[in-house]
């Protein structure tokens, strides 16, 4: 199994409504800095997205890709993988949410990502870890902004 990164932080602000952030991919190129569009192409019966293309510039690496997203049936978590890439061989990750107390929500994100060109060990930990900590600051400044 590959390596992830995996990180926590704690939200100010219940379950159901981090993960209508999360689930809100329409709005993502409000808030998350390297989404330039993003792109429901496939929607569960509660309307969420399930088949979603990103169109992604982070300066240095630029892709467009396709994820498929499994909602946990508890209402507090999210996975997906990728299903098509120009850059990416492999992408596999979560959010799982735990309510603490009444508006106080640890959010875990997980990530594993695997790109087609060679890259030090050392350094794919290093992105995924910036991603990762990129990925949580931004949701919890959208959450609580």
């Amino acid at each position: 199994m590959a390596d992830h990164t995996e990180q926590s932080i704690v939200m100010n602000a219940d379950v159901a409504d981090i993960m209508a952030v999360i689930a809100d991919f329409d709005r993502y190129p409000e808030w998350v800095t390297a989404a330039r569009e993003v792109h429901v192409k496939e929607r569960d019966a509660q309307g969420r997205g399930v088949q979603v293309e990103f169109v992604l510039d982070a300066g240095v690496l630029a892709d467009t890709y396709e994820l498929r997203y499994t909602w946990n049936d508890d209402g507090a978590g999210v996975s997906w993988g990728l299903l098509s890439s120009g850059l990416q061989r492999a992408q596999q990750g979560s959010y799982r949410l735990v309510q603490q107390v009444p508006g106080s929500t640890k959010v875990t994100y997980s990530l594993m990502v695997d790109l087609q060109i060679p890259m030090i060990s050392q350094l794919k930990r290093r992105a995924e870890k910036a991603i990762t900590e990129a990925a949580l600051g931004e949701l919890k400044k959208r959450v609580e902004g």
